[in-house]
């Protein structure tokens, strides 16, 4: 007992923080012969008592030994210890409570029968095939080819053993189980025989079932045929009259209250065949089928909210639609009104102090947050998994009735567009994909019904884009809204509309970029392991999605707005030459894949009547020579002399044009500086140095000074003059910058022109020469920057 628990201790600290603790704690581990170390990885796991976190590290470790070392260490055990082992797996599979353990210890499970496979295929661990084992996720176990013909033959000889139902229930299950994760192509040789197996297993139970009322086993083959059929798909069609009459007498017959599990499984049953063998083979019993469907549907109104029946018919319905297709239209009346109710639920809620939570319990439907201060949030989820189904149905009608569904495009609208404020469901979120197809349903009614419809929605997605917490709900609300664009074309945004996506869209690639800054500083934090770097890797998998989805619904604005953007009000199209300015800075040379949505327009931008519209033109030009790679040298070409025709306009100092006439200067710079060779650096300099400096645009004012400073620094002859006969008229426009704050003393730029003003200092001539050329502010201005930086 003593060692078992330094044992614990042990596997605790290879998870200590403290990396000298968990480096000894490794050297000892290693040292444990092999043999023990499995025991004492297996009584961790199987003891009640241990800490969850010893248990998931005992069983981490143990499938990592029998997956690394599995030839060294397991073929060496006593045949009575190789006994032991698996005996110990199959019972933790049955007995552990905690969802977590129990799913690792599946996986330690197949990982060991995955390597008592031998060469010939034969599996030497032939416990693993019954079916309370198989009825558990030990899906790896299913990925090995060879044991699908023996898991199958296992199933269908336990399923066949009449004195225990119990036993064939859970055969019948682990057969659900394995068919729904078995591949087509797998399946497909042994399908004659399990077809037949179970039709005849069905027949029995069937007569079993209006003998002795007896129904539990029939529930799960009917469900085992449904999963069959809906792997096999097409080449169900062969078996389908093998099943079909008996499938509809139980629908028609099995009325009672204690049946109608088994009437609801029937039901999602003929719907997922009908699909699977398609309309042609369906279409003659689809009548029969869609009366029997109708019958319940009447008898909706009078079913129990917690009838089983319900799910099954939300969802057997929509199969319907699906193999039905137009033809469907006609039974709309009948299935929308139910539909509707149970889309329409909404959960009970409450905010509950620790004593009322006490009194209250998970068994009774209601889940709890925890949030602080003595109270918790609960919500009582009956009914959230049907109103999920409910909604994802409606989606399937709008998908594959498009304008047949126009009767009922407003009221699904009206339910569909509060659920982007829904947090209790993730699902009943994700189906705010029907928002275009909805838009596309009602557009048959013209564009003024069309247009209505859309502001509805309009403003709650792009909120929703705003505030949605969870990633994955975020991404369809934005591939949603994209859609939504292209399918509304020009005119679908107004400027409030482009001004708070705008500043979303800034948000989200900025909180992008900055995620990436923090991963960084994990990947040389001292705890840095590949555990660390998978999970980083997810992060940035995670962000990548999400900017993609930025740059779908930018690629629709501008698909969209193409033709008339030069004719938009001048805050539109600003709003969109920002964002292409972020998205070049950041995205560097892959932004230009984009670039036939906005290159053209920055070019013609950069001679906008509008500053703003300018300015941002500007920006994108030296952003695209700083940061926008290779693909981009054709267009400085062109933009160079724009801008130098901006600068040198009249009226460009003005205070209205000063920004945008200062961002067009530090664009040139920016060409000279990383893009030379598109440019005629020579010619262009003596004209920039005279715009220097830059007063309004600080930040603009940084990349211009750094630029002269690279240029005094290499003694580039054009900038310093003949004799350095340009140092006074420099030394004028680093005093200016002082003065204008654009040049502070704390940071690095001010420290690089204070050093060549220190040069200068040294020779006596030069330097009289240099400050006598300045007024009294601009002495000052001078002997403060060498006083600061």
């Amino acid at each position: 007992m003593a060692e078992q628990q330094q044992f614990y201790l042990l596997l605790s600290n290879l998870m200590n923080p403290d990396n000298t603790v968990r480096k000894q704690s490794e050297e000892t581990y290693d040292t444990i012969p092999g043999q023990t170390k499995i025991s004492f990885l297996l009584q961790a796991i199987r003891d009640a008592s241990a800490a969850e976190e010893v248990k998931q590290m005992a069983a981490v470790l143990l499938r990592r030994l029998l997956s690394s070392s599995f030839e060294e260490v397991y073929p060496s055990l006593a045949i009575d210890v190789q006994t032991a082992i698996r005996t110990e797996l199959l019972a933790g599979i049955q007995s552990e409570g905690s969802s977590n353990i129990r799913k690792k210890v599946c996986d330690i499970a197949a990982e060991l029968s995955r390597n008592l496979i031998d060469d010939d295929g034969n599996n030497q661990w032939p416990e693993i095939l019954n079916p309370v084992w198989l009825s558990c996720p030990l899906k790896v176990l299913f990925s090995h080819c060879s044991l699908y013909l023996q898991v199958i033959s296992a199933l269908l000889q336990t399923m066949e053993d009449q004195s225990n139902p119990r036993v064939q229930a859970h055969a019948a299950a682990a057969l659900i189980n394995f068919t729904e994760d078995c591949p087509k192509t797998l399946l497909i040789p042994y399908l004659d025989s399990l077809v037949q197996h179970l039709h005849v297993i069905m027949v029995a139970k069937l007569q079993e079932l209006i003998q002795k009322g007896t129904k539990l086993v029939l529930e799960q083959v009917v469900t085992s045929i449904a999963s069959v059929a809906d792997t096999a798909e097409e080449k169900f069609v062969p078996y389908y009259d093998l099943f079909m009459p008996s499938l509809k007498h139980i629908v028609e017959n099995a009325v009672q209250k204690e049946l109608r599990l088994l009437r609801g499984k029937t039901i999602e049953c003929i719907s997922l065949i009908g699909l699977a063998v398609g309309k042609e083979k369906f279409m003659p019993d689809a009548s029969a089928v869609m009366q029997l469907l109708l019958k319940t549907q009447t008898d909706f109104n009078d079913l129990e909210d917690d009838d089983p029946q319900i799910s099954y018919m939300i969802s057997a319905w929509a199969r319907m639609c699906k193999i039905l297709g137009k033809e469907f239209q006609q039974y709309l009346p009948v299935v929308m009104g139910p539909l509707m109710k149970t889309a329409s639920i909404k959960p009970e809620v409450a905010l509950l102090d620790t004593q009322d939570m006490e009194n209250m319990s998970e068994d009774d439907g209601w889940e709890f947050v925890n949030l602080g201060d003595q109270q918790s949030f609960g919500i009582k989820t009956a009914g959230l998994e049907e109103k999920a189904t409910a909604c994802q149905m409606l989606v399937c009608y709008a998908k594959e009735l498009k304008e047949g569904f126009v009767e009922y495009t407003e009221q699904v609208v009206k339910l569909m567009v509060p659920l982007l404020k829904f947090y209790f469901h993730d699902d009943i979120l994700h189906e705010i994909s029907s928002m275009p197809l909805l838009l596309e349903c009602a557009r048959v009614r013209g564009p003024e019904y069309l247009t209505q419809m859309w502001h509805f929605m309009c403003d709650a997605l792009i909120k929703s884009i705003g505030t949605e917490p969870d990633s994955d709900v975020l991404s369809e609300i934005m591939h949603s809204f994209a859609k939504c664009i292209e399918l509304m074309g020009d005119g679908c945004l107004n400027n409030e509309h482009f001004e708070e996506l705008g500043g979303i869209m800034k948000g989200k690639l900025e909180e992008h970029f900055k995620n990436q800054e923090v991963r960084q500083a994990k990947r040389q934090d001292e705890d840095y392991d590949e555990q660390v770097e998978e999970t980083l890797q997810d992060e940035d998998d995670n962000d990548v999605y999400i900017l993609t989805k930025v740059s779908d619904i930018l690629h629709s604005i501008f698909s969209s707005y193409r033709e008339k953007c030069p004719h938009r009000p001048w805050a539109d199209r600003q709003w969109g030459l920002c964002i292409f300015d972020d998205i070049i800075e950041h995205c560097s040379p892959s932004s230009f894949k984009y670039a036939e949505y906005f290159l053209r327009p920055m070019m013609q931008a950069l001679c906008d009547t509008s500053p703003e519209v300018r300015q941002a033109a500007a920006y994108g030009v030296g952003v695209m020579a700083q940061f926008g790679g290779e693909s981009y040298r054709p267009a400085f070409t062109e933009a160079v002399p724009l801008l130098v025709g901006v600068i040198q306009s009249p009226d460009s100092r003005a205070k209205e044009n000063a920004n945008a006439t200062e961002n067009c200067i530090s664009a040139v710079a920016k060409v000279m500086k990383y893009r030379p060779e598109c440019v005629s650096v020579n010619e262009i300099l003596p004209h920039w140095l005279s715009w220097l400096p830059l007063n309004e645009d600080k930040e603009e004012a940084v990349h211009t000074f750094n630029y002269l400073c690279d240029l005094i620094e290499s003694n580039n002859p054009i900038v310093l003059g003949p004799d350095n006969t340009n140092l006074p008229k420099i030394f004028i426009i680093i005093a200016d910058g002082v003065v204008n704050e654009s040049i502070k003393g704390e940071d690095g730029c001010s420290k690089r022109l204070a050093n060549v003003i220190r040069q200068v200092q040294v020779s006596g001539g030069l330097w009289t020469q240099c400050v006598s050329a300045l007024n009294e502010t601009q002495q000052k201005a001078i002997q403060d920057l060498l006083n600061t930086a």
